[in-house]
């Protein structure tokens, strides 16, 4: 049964617009080699964890995805939403205006949460003020739903200020504020990096719901997770990107990964637990 869900996937994949398309990607930072080639087609409604050795490249990678960083060379596609059929446009030449046009369609769930000073009402609401230009009006049902989705109370927490969440909630309320804007395509930084196990557990979760409740218009959305959490790989159990001396090593199911003998997989799985441990002491 499990091989024929992933050969399903795979057939999925295979059939699924586009979202994002990386050629050949290469950077460099004074005479260190970062990325060195790296080809990667991302297909519209998969879930993809990056993974890989500390150092190996994996957030520089992503920085480039959201044009954060200009490479040296290659290119990044990504889906315009704003046009119809969603079209791949290239990020290198897109300019600011472009890229905030493209940026809109996209969240990002960062590692520390980045919440703003205020309340919880006040981190969702934001985004939807700012960059959607919503009346206030119209914000606060969105708000109430968003808050909801990620297993809060709205009543009993829109007014509790950011200095007042736990670490667990207040990573929720980045959640519920990536999920107000509805966006085709979430970025996750390390999500579980500081969190207690029973918060972990929760986060596991909620990504995976989060990933599969589609689109208000009905679409699937696109999930990307940075992360040393083997947890959080069992439980969603995504395709697995790894990355190795700036180029993708491994490009399968989280299932095909697990099983893997490959003399680097293995060493590197068994390094997770300890590589996740040494993220929250860094912090």
């Amino acid at each position: 049964m499990a091989e024929s869900n992933e050969q399903d996937a795979a057939q999925h994949r295979a059939e699924a617009p586009v979202e994002i398309r990386v050629e050949d990607l290469r950077r460099s930072f004074d005479k260190h080699r970062v990325l060195q080639g790296v080809d990667l087609t991302i297909r519209r409604g998969e879930i993809v964890a990056i993974v890989g050795p500390s150092g190996c490249g994996k957030t520089v990678f992503v920085d480039h995805i959201i044009g954060l960083l200009t490479p040296d060379s290659g290119r990044i596609l990504v889906a315009n939403h704003d046009a119809p059929g969603a079209p791949l446009v290239d990020l290198t030449t897109l300019d600011e205006d472009g890229l905030d046009a493209v940026r809109k369609h996209w969240a990002v769930v960062f590692q520390r949460n980045a919440l703003f000073s205020g309340t919880v009402y006040d981190n969702v609401a934001l985004w939807l003020r700012e960059i959607a230009g919503l009346s206030e009006q119209a914000i606060e049902p969105i708000v109430r739903e968003s808050v909801g989705s990620v297993g809060l109370d709205y009543d009993e927490v829109a007014r509790k200020d950011r200095d007042d969440l736990s670490g667990g909630m207040a990573k929720r309320v980045a959640i519920a504020r990536a999920v107000a804007m509805n966006p085709n395509v979430i970025f996750y930084d390390e999500p579980t990096t500081g969190l207690d196990p029973q918060s972990s557990v929760t986060i596991h979760d909620l990504i995976g719901a989060t990933h599969h409740r589609p689109l208000r218009n009905g679409s699937a959305r696109t999930s990307i997770v940075i992360t040393h959490d083997k947890d959080l790989l069992a439980r969603i159990e995504p395709r697995i990107v790894m990355l190795n001396e700036g180029r993708v090593y491994f490009d399968g199911p989280y299932r095909e990964f697990q099983r893997s003998d490959s003399e680097l997989i293995k060493p590197y799985l068994a390094l997770m637990p300890v590589l996740h441990q040494r993220r929250v002491l860094e912090d």
